[in-house]
């Protein structure tokens, strides 16, 4: 019994059953208005309504805006499970407005159907309770009340169902839906490792110059390393407001002026090699292309895969020089860091193979290579000298 009953008191039962006389409601009108109705029989009367009904309907359904009028009202009043199964958006080929007509003619003759049963089920249940003989009909009445409002149930199910059959998202769309979905889960990866390696590179030199602080007790270096961190800490926080700033949801154009969205290229790596200095470790750096020769997006990822490089240097390997050259050869962007293991041992990062094996931000920096159609390897030298080796290689061409 619930289950009878359960659909019949249900708020979606009611917004549907006037979505459905909408429909109805536009036949009535079509036929008020429509001459030639008169001293004819009923037949011949849905007949031409119906026709001119279609003509209409099929000429409403070649403007753009009415599918997604349509999808935004049965969105609202057909409530369906995900909105998303019933587009709001306006016909872009011939196929969205055969399918929009579809769905004007479906919709009509449904709430037509359902239109009349209201009608005559109320004129016809009244006559019945009122009549002489309605004592007898009286039990007939919850069967009627009953059998309606299941009729409204499944003509609102149906209705439901057409709608998103002939409203829901076309191929095309559907197709630039998943495009999107894929662009916006790059982005997040991209913003990730943005994070990532700006403030892990951050964190890493205030803890090294914290801790140098401490362990040396001279107040000359104790100075020197506050103003460091000082330094290092503006940096990183300008960086994770220009995240943010990519984070936020702001109308196009409005985080286009301004430093926080500008983002870091091979011309600031000067300031990141003093940093690294004056964390205690020697950094000799030989930088043989100008940044203004790359395009934008080559400097910034170079800036990156450089920063995350010196980074793990200063993490596995404090107080050791590290090499840093990048050049141009062949028509590709290399970029080679490597510093020496610290005394006593090799760096504590896994030995050989593809920068996808170990930690974040050596997979970060593979992912960020592959991206730009390059490569990058890490791992102890083969030559016998036992450094630890960051190898890059970035086509100067995107995409070649």
């Amino acid at each position: 019994m619930p289950r009878i009953l359960a659909p019949l008191l249900a708020g979606a039962t009611y917004a549907r059953l006037l979505h459905l006389l909408v429909g109805w409601i536009f036949a009535g009108v079509v036929l008020m208005v429509y001459p030639g109705t008169y001293h004819k029989s009923l037949g011949e009367i849905v007949v031409a309504g119906a026709a001119v009904d279609t003509a209409l309907l099929a000429l409403v359904a070649l403007v753009p805006a009415t599918r997604r009028a349509e999808g935004v009202q049965a969105r609202l009043l057909l409530l369906p499970d995900r909105e998303e199964d019933i587009a709001a958006e306006s016909s872009r080929t011939w196929a969205d407005r055969r399918r929009t007509a579809g769905w004007l003619i479906g919709r009509v003759l449904l709430g037509s159907v359902v239109g009349f049963a209201t009608a005559f089920g109320l004129t016809s249940g009244y006559d019945l309770l009122t009549g002489p003989d309605s004592f007898w009909y009286l039990p007939l009445a919850p069967v009627l009340v009953l059998g309606y409002g299941w009729l409204v149930v499944s003509a609102g199910r149906l209705q439901l169902a057409m709608a998103v059959r002939l409203l829901g998202p076309s191929p095309a769309e559907r197709l630039a839906e998943a495009e999107l979905r894929a662009e916006r889960l790059l982005e997040r990866n991209r913003l990730a490792r943005e994070l990532h390696d700006s403030i892990g590179h951050a964190l890493t030199v205030t803890v090294l110059q914290a801790g140098a602080a401490r362990e040396v007790g001279d107040q000359a270096f104790t100075a020197k390393a506050l103003e460091v961190i000082e330094e290092t800490g503006r940096r990183a926080m300008e960086d994770l407001e220009r995240t943010l700033v990519l984070l936020r949801e702001t109308p196009e154009g409005a985080a286009g002026n301004g430093t926080a969205t500008e983002q870091p290229g091979l011309d600031q790596l000067p300031a990141l090699f003093d940093t690294a200095r004056s964390a205690g470790s020697p950094v000799e750096a030989r930088i043989e292309v100008s940044a203004g020769a790359l395009p934008g997006v080559l400097s910034r990822e170079s800036y990156r895969i450089v920063q995350e490089g010196v980074t793990n240097a200063l993490k596995y390997a404090p107080g050791e020089p590290v090499s840093v050259r990048i050049a141009v050869q062949g028509g590709q962007l290399e970029l080679h860091c490597a510093n020496r293991p610290p005394v006593g041992g090799v760096p504590a990062r896994p030995a050989g193979g593809a920068a996808g094996k170990g930690g974040k931000g050596l997979r970060g920096i593979r992912e960020r290579a592959t991206l730009l159609g390059g490569e990058a390897t890490a791992g102890v030298s083969g030559d016998g000298g036992g450094e630890w080796v960051l190898a890059v290689r970035l086509p100067l061409r995107l995409g070649s």
